[in-house]
């Protein structure tokens, strides 16, 4: 899905520098709280994935465009057909002169895999079947079978590796207050080659977690050289005025936004009925207001052009116009309200924030087309329908599939989509995909979700800020903003 970026143009060159402290450290803002981005554990807030990533870097990560570059790890081969990656870890010296070795990552790796059980990240790691220390700096990770993506989940923040209560860079953290301090670590604190002049051009960067009204205005008053964070709910926000001198960025995101049916009562007991629901939306008009080029609706659980993924699903309904399918859905909410005095009243939890306020307009005036009253509640309160917004930790099928794993959301799961999921996971190639396309058909088939299309990220960054773009996975790490050699 590709998504035009909206600019705001600079007036004023002279004054781009706005975000710096006077130390030159580089100001950021994330849309969070203090509270979240120090979170400690295996379950992480963007925020804190943000800090995580700078200071406990995996055997591989992600730079700022979104792609695989060396972490820990200085180079990797995959073989036996994709399921074994074999690392040699850089020769690292941590605090107190022990070194980093494969025995150590290895222990790190198991212990963080086994906390993350119980999640959908621990469903994702399942594919693996054991790590293993060959040698001093060389480590092996074997598979239960090729994995699609698999260096991607190396690369996630919760992976990094923490040894001896030891981080392992690529920065240095201190917390002053609720502000996050981090430092490039030299060169040769991260395996790499001493190299003269190194730390001339590099910059500290001071991270603060703050609410997206707060962030966006002190981001217009020059505070922030970049604000990170964004979602739809905040994206009117972005609106910061023509002396801004920053440009909302938006990443071509990949995942799930869409509505969960929480509670299966009433006029949502009947699968026919929640599938009424689907049915009426007309999706582009729901995004229209937010005045988005590009961006792409769906009736699909898994994102179509994926290297697991099959195209024997085809969108819902794209055979049937969209006139027709409410006259359908108003005849189901019509049957049912015929037996029953009560009339159709769902209520939607939605997070604060004026994208929400219009997405909640949109679905109010869609639904109220074909009889069904929608009342809105407090993100976190019980309620009929829960928006989900999540972007995709890799391009694989099964990572959209295991979002709604019975062990993750009994609520939303189906029994016979996780069966025909590990099936799929020990199917070699064709077969596969085809036993994805059959999970998807029949999670699908449930009608406790209802897609509307791509999750929609966002960031403020200020003219002649280096280190920042725009990707898939939204994961625009703070190591690259220092300006450190690699």
């Amino acid at each position: 899905m590709r998504v035009r970026a909206l600019a705001l143009i600079p007036l004023f060159a002279a004054l781009t520098a706005c975000g710096r402290g006077g130390d030159g450290a580089v100001e950021v803002a994330v849309i969070g709280s203090p509270e979240e981005m120090f979170a400690a554990g295996s379950r992480l807030a963007p925020p804190a994935q943000l800090v995580r990533g700078a200071t406990a870097q995996g055997l591989v990560r992600l730079d700022e465009a979104g792609q695989l570059v060396p972490g820990i790890a200085e180079r990797w081969i995959v073989t036996d057909g994709g399921a074994s990656y074999i690392f040699r870890i850089r020769e690292t010296t941590r605090p107190g002169g022990r070194k980093l070795d494969a025995r150590a990552v290895q222990q790190a790796l198991t212990r963080t895999i086994r906390g993350l059980s119980g999640t959908s990240l621990g469903l994702d790691l399942a594919q693996v079947r054991d790590i293993r220390a060959m040698t001093g700096r060389v480590i092996e990770i074997r598979l239960k079978s090729a994995m699609p993506g698999f260096l991607q989940l190396l690369a996630q923040p919760e992976l990094g590796i923490v040894s001896d209560g030891n981080s392992a860079g690529p920065m240095a953290l201190a917390r002053v207050g609720d502000t996050a301090v981090l430092t490039a670590l030299p060169p040769e604190a991260r395996g790499l080659p001493s190299q003269p002049d190194w730390g001339d051009d590099v910059r500290v960067v001071r991270v603060r977690a703050v609410d997206a009204v707060a962030a966006t205005r002190d981001f217009s008053d020059g505070r922030y050289s970049l604000l990170l964070g964004g979602t739809l709910a905040s994206l009117p926000l972005a609106n910061v005025g023509p002396l801004s001198r920053g440009t909302v960025r938006l990443d071509s995101a990949l995942g799930l936004f869409g509505l969960d049916i929480a509670r299966a009562t009433g006029f949502l007991a009947d699968a026919d009925n929640r599938e009424a629901l689907a049915l009426a939306l007309d999706r582009n008009a729901l995004i229209r207001p937010f005045n988005i080029g590009g961006w792409v609706p769906t009736t699909r659980i898994v994102a179509p052009n994926l290297p697991d993924g099959s195209d024997a699903v085809p969108e819902r309904w794209e055979d049937i116009a969209l006139d027709d399918r409410r006259g359908a859905a108003r005849a189901r909410v019509a049957r049912w309200a015929s037996g029953s005095s009560v009339k159709v009243v769902l209520s939607i939890a939605l997070p604060d924030g004026p994208g929400s306020d219009t997405l909640f307009a949109g679905l109010g005036e869609q639904w109220g087309e074909i009889g069904i009253s929608l009342v809105r509640v407090p993100a976190g309160t019980k309620a009929d329908l829960v928006l989900r917004d999540r972007v995709a930790r890799y391009a694989g099928a099964a990572w959209f599939l295991n979002q709604f794993n019975c062990r993750i959301a009994p609520a939303l799961c189906s029994e016979d989509a996780d069966f025909l999921v590990q099936q799929a996971i020990a199917a070699p190639g064709p077969q596969q995909a085809a036993l994805f396309a059959e999970a998807e058909r029949a999670l699908a088939s449930t009608n406790r979700y209802i897609p509307i299309g791509a999750p929609i990220r966002w960031s403020l960054v200020r003219a002649g800020v280096t280190g920042f773009g725009e990707n898939a996975w939204a994961i625009h790490p703070l190591f690259p903003l220092s300006h450190a050699p690699i």
